[in-house]
């Protein structure tokens, strides 16, 4: 069927404008077209073995710590003076973070004299992705959030890279058409998701995507689903429910939804077979929650019988994330704790909603994204949960002072030892 339909809108090549994109682009086998892109030999989707070593030294020198280290033998705690630190036991680069960004150094190294072009911050991390700055690969710049990015500085033969959350069909098909040689460096986590939508798409179902609509994983993710409608939270899940069971003012939901779901997705004939996929950076009990709040309004409209014709889910939840927010959830939990430092990009997902944890349980927190936010002046420049940044005077308390440590699974252990060892220096300033 889909074989059939790749050759029809072969055929529809021939029209212009954006009505004709997107029916050319509804009518492709999507994960067809991924894998004939992926298929070539100028798509690389392994790293290069040949400067395998050489980037684990390089790797190990930038990002390495010590003192976290020294931590993780020592009961995940360290004391000096009248501070002790205790760390989340599980924090930091996960796999695909990490193998991102070896990717993207090898590539330098595989590639010494070719233009380099990243589609996106290969992680949200300011830190790690200054480094690649200096190693000469170049962010593809675009103006705004949801707005397109300029693709016009690449030219063929040059090589680009795409970073741990992927990038979209559309793009894949526009480096292809420009005669690109294309470095794969996607999680395995989020193509798992992509795999998932393409189940969606073969059962005739609409995908329920948990995530956020301008981020970058969650646009890749919906540029592979064919109807799909992006959900953020319990709230918004519960309002397509309801829409599910009762019906609705039509208009409203388009509206609320304008941004975040498929072109020409029609809320009155597109709900009647739904499949669940998640940004893998969202919490886990959230997306299970998601997921039972669509079971059961397929229920209630369906009836017990049409549940498993009607509804899809599976596991496509990443476990580094979840392992995260477990780690943050049991050390909130210890009450010697006077405050939680969480460190991580500012735009990264995942260290977002490590600071909500803390802060929906009234325990004073602060997200930094790196070392310097702590100044020699003794205050904390740091971002709120609504986004904003806020600068603290004197955040430090005299005397005895328990501090529990963090950081988002796109933080190398050494930014977080380099803000552990601001604190103390801190601190041995009071005395």
């Amino acid at each position: 069927m889909f074989h059939k339909l790749a050759v029809v809108a072969a055929a529809l090549l021939c029209l212009d404008g954006a009505q004709g994109f997107a029916l050319r682009m509804s009518m492709l086998d999507k994960k067809g077209e991924r894998r004939r892109i992926s298929q070539k030999d100028s798509f690389y989707r392994r790293g290069f073995k040949e400067v395998q070593k050489d980037v684990e030294k390089m790797m190990e020198d930038e990002f390495r710590s010590d003192l976290m280290e020294g931590m993780r033998t020592s009961a995940y705690e360290r004391v000096e003076g009248d501070v002790t630190i205790k760390m989340a036991e599980h924090l930091g680069f996960c796999w695909g973070v990490e193998r991102a960004v070896a990717m993207a150094m090898e590539t330098r190294l595989h590639f010494p004299e070719e233009t380099l072009h990243i589609t996106n911050e290969i992680i949200h991390n300011p830190q790690v992705n200054e480094k690649l700055t200096d190693m000469g690969v170049n962010v593809i710049p675009k103006e705004a959030v949801g707005a397109p990015k300029d693709f016009s500085k690449i030219k063929e033969g040059d090589v680009v890279i795409l970073p741990a959350f992927g990038a979209s069909l559309e793009e894949m098909q526009l480096l292809d058409d420009k005669g690109v040689k294309v470095v794969d460096a996607t999680c395995p986590w989020v193509s798992k998701v992509w795999n998932t939508v393409d189940k969606h798409i073969r059962a005739d179902a609409t995908s329920i995507i948990h995530g956020k609509w301008n981020h970058e994983e969650t646009i890749a993710t919906a540029s592979f689903a064919e109807r799909y409608v992006i959900v953020k939270n319990l709230e918004e899940a519960q309002y397509v429910a309801d829409y599910i069971v009762n019906g609705g003012n039509k208009e409203e939901f388009l509206e609320k939804f304008k941004n975040a779901m498929s072109e020409g997705f029609d809320p009155d004939t597109d709900l009647k077979k739904l499949g669940l996929a998640n940004q893998t950076t969202m919490y886990k009990r959230e997306t299970r929650q998601i997921g039972r709040i669509m079971e059961k309004a397929i229920m209630a409209k369906y009836g017990a019988a049409e549940v498993a014709e009607r509804y899809q889910e599976f596991d496509t939840i990443c476990d580094a994330t979840q392992e995260r927010q477990d780690a943050i959830t049991d050390l909130i939990e210890d009450k010697s704790i006077d405050f939680i430092l969480i460190v991580g990009g500012f735009d990264s997902s995942n260290t977002a909603h490590l600071k909500e944890i803390p802060e929906m349980n009234g325990i004073k927190n602060y997200h930094i994204d790196r070392a310097d936010r702590i100044r020699p002046d003794g205050s904390i420049e740091h971002r709120l949960l609504n986004g904003e940044l806020a600068v603290e005077e004197n955040f430090l308390p005299k005397g005895k002072l328990t501090i529990g440590v963090t950081s988002g699974a796109s933080t190398p252990d050494a930014y977080l030892g380099d803000a552990i060892d601001r604190l103390l220096l801190l601190k041995k300033m009071q005395a």
